[in-house]
C-alpha cells in the first residue's frame, strides 16, 4: 500500500521560512517524479514545484522562482521543499503527489497523494 505523508507546515511570519517534507512509502520511489502543489481556500489547485526521479531536473511556479527550492533524498524516500522569504500569498494547503518518471505540472496526472500541510503566512 502507497503512503504519501508530508509534514513542516506552520504558521509563519512574512519574510520567514519553513521545510517542508513529504516522505512516500510502498513504492519503489527511486521510480517518480515528486510534485508539490498548493491550494488556497476558493482557489483551483496549483503546481508549485516538481522534481524529477532523478533528481537532474526541477520545475518552479513563477510565482516561487527564487525563493523555493526542491530537492530529494532517495535513501529517505523524502522530498523537501525549502520555502523562503514567504508571503501571505504563499498560504494554503499544501500537497506532496508521486507519478512515474517525469513531472507534470497537472495535479490530475499525479497517481499517489499526501494529505496535505497547512501553511499559514502571516503580514
Amino acid at each position: 500500500q502507497v503512503q504519501v505523508v508530508e509534514s513542516g507546515g506552520g504558521l509563519v511570519q512574512a519574510g520567514g521560512s519553513l521545510r517542508l517534507s513529504c516522505t512516500a512509502s510502498g513504492l519503489t520511489f527511486d521510480d517518480y517524479a515528486v510534485g508539490w502543489f498548493r491550494q488556497a481556500p476558493g482557489k483551483e489547485r496549483e503546481a508549485v514545484s516538481c522534481i524529477r526521479w532523478h533528481g537532474d531536473t526541477t520545475s518552479y511556479a513563477d510565482s516561487v522562482k527564487g525563493r523555493f527550492t526542491i530537492s530529494r533524498d532517495n535513501a529517505k524516500n523524502t522530498v523537501y521543499l525549502q520555502m523562503s522569504s514567504l508571503k501571505p500569498e504563499d498560504t494554503g494547503m499544501y500537497y506532496c503527489a508521486a507519478r512515474r518518471w517525469i513531472c507534470s505540472g497537472s495535479w490530475q496526472n499525479y497517481d499517489h497523494w499526501g494529505q496535505g500541510t497547512q501553511v499559514t503566512v502571516s503580514s
